[in-house]
Parts: structure tokens; C-alpha cells; sequence
């Protein structure tokens, strides 16, 4: 029997020994996975930024903007490595997958601790200036609605010069329908899906939902997703109308020349804005089908005007939307998407989106009201010093 016993005790430890040498592989090929992840996504960035900067030529306002920018990055360092080790090192991230065929055609997704039901999810498209948007600049709000119980789909999509503005929608479209059609395998909830987009990516996401629109309104037979799925959409400091933003976008480093190459010329600026489009009469018999439409805006926004989001909801409510402009008082435009967050504590904006998005699941809404306070990223110096020199 002490034979046996030694025998059993032995064929233990060297159970435990190969779960041990199994568990350590394990690591280290997950953490090669995320170095040459970095490695590839950063090379993508470099050399998309040295096309760029051969593209733009010299010129004294983008250049400047260009020296603020890493200044003010600089200053939330702090912020941006914690949620860099949260993006790269969490199992709750699902990094890199795969909705197109087309470079870039990738998303990111932020899954809840718990998925054992499914979940509401937010789909996000990124700002950027529609030339350096990237999805992993979605970390931040992933993190933070992930730890109230929504999953998060950052998408990814071809920026300037790698695309222009109908590459941008066709790759945010393709996104959304690929989201609504997999989420479930992900513990998502494909009724509840919900659309945002932040600066240029609330005016690209806003443009893909009302071509949705015009495709649903000419009875399309390929229409692959429906607006009729996305229970709302957020705009976050979003332009809407692109007649009354090419000036001062000019004015502001993004040059005319610049941006009429963006948006494919100026005959298509009409095309391309959302404002203007809801107009149209051939999408009248869609409006029914529209979700409700929150447009939040800084009034201190100095890089797109809050006009332009109470100018789109006025469009929404004379074509028959359900639209609502919430305004935030000397708010910039960076402050209501990463200043904020990265302060922690309570932020309106936040508590109004995961009031939306719960607002039919009363159990998630109790959650909700004994929630922690959000934790701080970034010390309130740093916070404020980075705010007098963003360039946005």
C-alpha cells in the first residue's frame, strides 16, 4: 500500500510539473503574440505617418499641432501605460480580429468580466482626424464600460492616405455588420446593439448609417445589416456638415487642398454630409426605422464648434428622428473623451450612455447605482497642463 501510495504521489508531481511547464508555454507565447503585435501595428503606423508627412509637404500649422500633440501625450503618459498594459496583457481583450478583407479591416473587443448572459454591446468608431484614427485609441472607454457590464467592439478602418472617405464608410459598415452577425459567439447580445462614434468617427459612423438608410429605402437585395438593429447612436463632438467645416478645418492645420482629397473633392462634400443627407426625401420611409440619436458636444470646443451637433439634431427632428443634443459647459473636445475618463470619479457623459444602453435591464441599472467611483489615471496636474496644450 506505501508503494502504491509513493506511486500515486509521484504520478501527482509530475502531473503537476507538466501543468506547470504547460501553463509557463502557455505565457510566453501569449506574450510573444502581444510583442510582435505591437511590433506589427507599430510598423503600421510609422509608415503610414512617413507617407503622410510626404503627402502634407511643410507646412507651419501642422507642424505645430504636430509638436503639441506629443507634448500633450507626453503629459498623460501616466494614463496611457495603464491602459496599454490593460489592452495588451488582459485576456478580456480580444485583439486584432478579423471582419474584412481589406487592410485595417480589423476590430477589437472588450468583453465584461462575467458573460455567463449575454450582454448589451457598444460598437465604437474611433476620431483621428480621419488620418490617424486607430482602434486601440477605444481602450480607454472599453475598459471602462467593460467593468459595467458592456462589451465593446473597437473597429478599425482605413485612415487617409491608405483610403479616402467611402473606404472609411465601407470599412465602418462592413464593421457593424460583421459585430452584429458574430457578437453572440462573444457573449453579446445581438438585440442590443448600440452604435458611437467620436469626432471624425461620429461623422463616419453617422455617414454609414444614414447609406444603410438609402440602401433600405431602395429595397437593396445585399443589405447585410439593418439600421433598424442599432437600438441608438451616440455622436460624440462629431461634424456633421462638411460645407460649413472645410474653412475652418483649414484654419485649424487640416489644409483645404488636404481635405477635399479626404472627402474625395468638393462635389462630394454633399455626399458626405450627414446634415444635408438626412434631408434627402427618398429617406423618408426609413426615418421609422432610425434609432434615437444623442449628440454630446463641448461648448469650448475649439476643433469642431458644438453648432455643428445642434445644427445635425435640428436636421433629425425636421425629418420626423428621434434626436436629443446634450451640451456640456466649457467642455473642449478632448476633455469629454479622454480628460474626464482619465480622472476617474464621476462623469456625466459616461453616466448617460450606460443609462441608455441599460435602460430596459433593471438589474444592471441597480449595479450600476452602488457602482465604485471610476479610479484616476492621471494625477489633476497633469490633467490641467495637458489641457492648455492640446491642439485640439
Amino acid at each position: 500500500m506505501a508503494v502504491l501510495s509513493d506511486r500515486r504521489r509521484e504520478t501527482h508531481r509530475r502531473s503537476a510539473g507538466k501543468n506547470a511547464v504547460r501553463h509557463r508555454v502557455a505565457r510566453q507565447e501569449s506574450l510573444r503574440r502581444g510583442i510582435g503585435h505591437v511590433a506589427s501595428e507599430t510598423y503600421l503606423i510609422t509608415r503610414l505617418a512617413f507617407t503622410l508627412l510626404r503627402y502634407l509637404g511643410i507646412g507651419y500649422r501642422w507642424i505645430t499641432q504636430l509638436l503639441a500633440l506629443g507634448c500633450y501625450a507626453l503629459l498623460l503618459t501616466p494614463g496611457f501605460l495603464q491602459v496599454a498594459y490593460y489592452y495588451f496583457l488582459s485576456n478580456k481583450v480580444k485583439r486584432s480580429i478579423v471582419y474584412g478583407e481589406q487592410p485595417r479591416n480589423r476590430l477589437d473587443l472588450y468583453l465584461p468580466a462575467d458573460v455567463s448572459e449575454p450582454k448589451p454591446v457598444l460598437i465604437f468608431v474611433t476620431g483621428g482626424a480621419w488620418i490617424i484614427g486607430y482602434k486601440a485609441w477605444g481602450s480607454l472607454l472599453g475598459l471602462q464600460l467593460a467593468e459595467r457590464g458592456i462589451i465593446v467592439a473597437c473597429i478599425d478602418y482605413r485612415n487617409f492616405p491608405q483610403g479616402t472617405i467611402s473606404d472609411m464608410v465601407n470599412d465602418t459598415s462592413q464593421g457593424i455588420s460583421f459585430v452584429i452577425s458574430n457578437i453572440a459567439n462573444y457573449g453579446g447580445d445581438p438585440n442590443r446593439i448600440y452604435l458611437m462614434g467620436q469626432s471624425a468617427g461620429a461623422h463616419i459612423s453617422s455617414c454609414a448609417l444614414l447609406e444603410q438608410a438609402t440602401r433600405e429605402s431602395g429595397k437593396v437585395d445585399s443589405v447585410s445589416w439593418s439600421i433598424s438593429q442599432i437600438k441608438a447612436y451616440f455622436g460624440l463632438s462629431g461634424g456633421y456638415n462638411l460645407l460649413d467645416l472645410v474653412d475652418h478645418f483649414h484654419n485649424r492645420g487640416l489644409y483645404r487642398s488636404i481635405f477635399l482629397s479626404i472627402m474625395e473633392g468638393e462635389q462630394s462634400l454633399k455626399k458626405f454630409s450627414p446634415e444635408i443627407k438626412i434631408q434627402d426625401p427618398c429617406l423618408k420611409c426609413s426615418i421609422p426605422d432610425f434609432p434615437p440619436v444623442y449628440l454630446f458636444h463641448g461648448t469650448a470646443d475649439y476643433s469642431i464648434p458644438s453648432v455643428a451637433s445642434e445644427q445635425f439634431g435640428d436636421a433629425l427632428k425636421r425629418a420626423g428622428a428621434k434626436a436629443e443634443v446634450i451640451l456640456y459647459e466649457g467642455k473642449t473636445h478632448t476633455d469629454l473623451f479622454l480628460q474626464d475618463p482619465l480622472r476617474g470619479g464621476k462623469d456625466d457623459l459616461f453616466d448617460h450612455v450606460v443609462a441608455i444602453v441599460h435602460s430596459n435591464d433593471s438589474d444592471a441599472l441597480a449595479k450600476d447605482a452602488t457602482a465604485p467611483p471610476r479610479r484616476r489615471f492621471v494625477p489633476e496636474i497633469l490633467l490641467k497642463l495637458a489641457r492648455k496644450i492640446s491642439p485640439f
